[in-house]
């Protein structure tokens, strides 16, 4: 195991910050690091373009995507109390998808040899809803709520034979799971959140739908214009594109804070555990954790685990073999390192230089990877 110098990181994590905010990156952003027991936080900017209200670990950011893996814990919980299979056709929650068809972009139609399953939803290996040009037709009324979003996708079909492809799902594949947790569970999708994640993992801020006080401290959102510092207006009751919050999007619609985030980071590390007890099963970490995609498919230094990536070559510059996370489209970066036994954690929200890449996280990555202590 590689140990961090502490002092090192906090030099390196300046510099990257630095670099974002001369470049005019954003105008806020927040790193945690955790090595066994040893943690760093670094805050810096304001939470809005022209305020002086500092960025802090209690600033509330929209997660987009980094909801996923969180999506995806909350689906091996089922699994583990034998409700759920990860190899269960999605036709067994949801008996309308028993006669989803194969559509391709000009509407042709054909019949699926298979059914996508909770594995295929989880590695964006589902052809739900992976073609652009099928979402031009998405309305207001289908993104009120879960329930129309996933009628909408069911209209709009596969879009190619469950498991033969990998196309990014950016929302649907885990709308559909979030439904049948919630047809499995019988509540709401934020309620068994709540219940069995958020409480135990300590993490108050999150959720989808932000109370008056937590809007208070929520960043802006940055925008950039002929090269300056701007804000991007949000759609009124949305925190993730024009999808209202009281739609609980089970791909990209939680807000949360660096603190929060952390403790479910900190979670994975622990293989389950938490302060209130074991969530997960260490077997079921190692799961979400390992990659499910053939390199068949998906030939890379990554693989998509269960609702995260996975590092499954050395050749990757920055994270070690075996490190998995996720990234969010406004720019909010996390990995779990069992190797080095490190968590890591990086929020920002721009309307640039976001999703899996973006510049800043791997400055970050750098960052840290730069910190270790030498032999």
């Amino acid at each position: 195991m590689n140990r961090l110098d502490i002092n090192r990181l906090g030099e390196n994590i300046d510099r990257a910050a630095a670099y974002d905010m001369d470049n005019h990156k954003l105008f806020g952003s927040a790193y945690y690091v955790y090595q066994d027991g040893v943690e760093l936080e670094k805050c810096y900017g304001t939470q809005t373009l022209k305020g002086d209200v500092p960025i802090t670990g209690n600033t509330v950011f929209r997660l987009a995507s980094m909801t996923k893996p969180i999506t995806a814990v909350a689906t091996l919980i089922l699994v583990e109390r034998g409700l759920l299979s990860l190899d269960d056709p999605i036709d067994r929650f949801l008996p309308e998808f028993g006669r989803i068809k194969i559509k391709d972009a000009q509407g042709n139609l054909s019949e699926p040899q298979k059914l996508p399953t909770l594995r295929h939803l989880l590695t964006h290996t589902s052809g739900i809803a992976t073609i652009p040009e099928k979402f031009k037709g998405i309305t207001p009324d289908d993104k009120k709520t879960l329930d129309s979003a996933v009628a909408f996708y069911l209209k709009g079909g596969l879009d190619y034979e469950p498991g033969t492809k990998q196309l990014y799902s950016g929302t649907a594949a885990f709308n559909v799971l979030a439904k049948i947790i919630e047809t499995v569970s019988g509540t709401d999708y934020l309620t068994f959140l709540k219940k069995e994640i958020l409480a135990p993992c300590e993490m108050p801020d999150t959720t989808f739908i932000p109370s008056v006080e937590q809007k208070v401290r929520m960043v802006e959102m940055h925008q950039k214009e002929n090269g300056e510092n701007a804000v991007f207006a949000m759609p009124e009751g949305c925190v993730f594109e024009s999808y209202p919050c009281t739609h609980y999007l089970g791909g990209a619609g939680l807000i949360s804070t660096l603190h929060d985030y952390a403790n479910f980071a900190k979670m994975l590390l622990h293989q389950g555990k938490t302060k209130a007890g074991q969530i997960l099963t260490e077997e079921s970490v190692a799961l979400l954790g390992s990659p499910h995609v053939s390199k068949d498919i998906m030939p890379y230094h990554e693989r998509w685990g269960l609702g995260v990536r996975v590092i499954t070559e050395e050749r990757y510059r920055y994270l070690p073999k075996g490190t998995f996370g996720w990234s969010g489209a406004y720019g909010s970066h996390f990995w779990v390192d069992p190797v080095n036994r490190i968590v890591a954690v990086y929020m920002k929200n721009s309307k640039f230089d976001g999703g899996a890449g973006n510049e800043s996280a791997r400055n970050f990555e750098k960052a840290v990877f730069s910190s270790f202590m030498e032999e």
